[in-house]
């Protein structure tokens, strides 16, 4: 979302595009909302974080909270990959896309996403 929201981002066009692309497609798991807020405010200013906020409550974007069984499977990730440091927001992008059985995800974090093995999927599809 930062290099969606960054003009200056060398990737910034290829991830403009997908949500121009996947417009009303995309979903985020609850913990990644206030990261990416963070992110976008501090690096860009609050207008920039204003605008990201606006794709979430003009249905762009499809904010999806985490049940205690995606918790729980959280903990799991986390501590499966405890070596290459899996925090809580990467671990419920993935119970998130285990759970609706989601293939791709929109992500430049390869090295995290190519790792992990999520259960519905031999391995996710990244995007870009």
């Amino acid at each position: 979302m930062l290099s969606a929201a960054d003009a200056d981002e060398p990737r910034h066009e290829l991830c403009a595009d997908i949500l121009r692309r996947h417009h009303r497609e995309l979903v985020i798991p609850a913990p990644a909302v206030a990261e990416t807020a963070w992110m976008i405010e501090s690096r860009l200013g609050p207008a920039a974080e204003a605008r990201f906020l606006r794709l979430i409550t003009s249905g762009e974007l499809d904010v999806i909270d985490l049940t205690l069984a995606d918790y729980g499977r959280c903990v799991q990730l986390i501590e499966t990959y405890a070596d290459m440091g899996l925090g809580l927001v990467d671990a419920s992008v993935v119970t998130v896309a285990e759970r609706l059985r989601i293939g791709t995800i929109a992500t430049l974090n390869r090295r995290d996403f190519s790792v992990v093995r999520p259960l519905h999927v031999e391995a996710f599809e990244l995007l870009p």
